[in-house]
């Protein structure tokens, strides 16, 4: 049971590896950039830490301004208060980056009501297909029933 929670806090080891090999090949880019599986270990297991450090400092903000859900100005604070304020400017501008990137795919979304009334369109069209289909059923076993009449079938 203990390894199932640990392997649910362990970090993608594709992606701890990606990231530190782009960011090790931005400071050697002429050589092709090896990550021993226990230098691999260490830098997943410090992201985990680190994670779990700074979460736990911006729930505790959240929790003091009595609110639930920890916000990114929750975060910034928390990378503050454990003294990592140079992180602040770069994080902040890909904030801004990712906010403007999403701010199109917002406009882009229709409201809640039109989203009910496509739902109510889409579960009305198939039933209104089945009803059509049952009727030209019903049509022709009219006519085979006229055709057993006269004798025809």
């Amino acid at each position: 049971m203990e390894k199932a929670v640990a392997d649910a806090e362990e970090l993608p080891k594709a992606i701890v590896r990606r990231v530190v090999k782009d960011k090790l090949s931005r400071c050697s880019p002429d050589s092709d950039i090896n990550i021993h599986k226990d230098s691999l270990l260490a830098f997943s297991e410090s992201a985990r830490i680190f994670i779990h450090y700074l979460s736990a400092t911006a729930n505790d903000i959240c929790k003091e301004s009595k609110r639930q859900t920890i916000n990114s100005d929750d975060v910034l604070k928390a990378l503050e208060e454990i003294e990592f304020s140079e992180f602040l400017k770069p994080l902040k501008a890909s904030l801004d980056e990712f906010r403007k990137r999403n701010a199109g795919k917002k406009k882009g979304a229709s409201s809640p009501a039109k989203d009910a009334k496509k739902k109510r369109k889409i579960e009305e069209e198939p039933s209104d297909k089945n009803e059509g289909s049952e009727s030209k059923q019903d049509e022709n076993d009219e006519g085979n029933e006229n055709d057993n009449e006269n004798g025809d079938g």
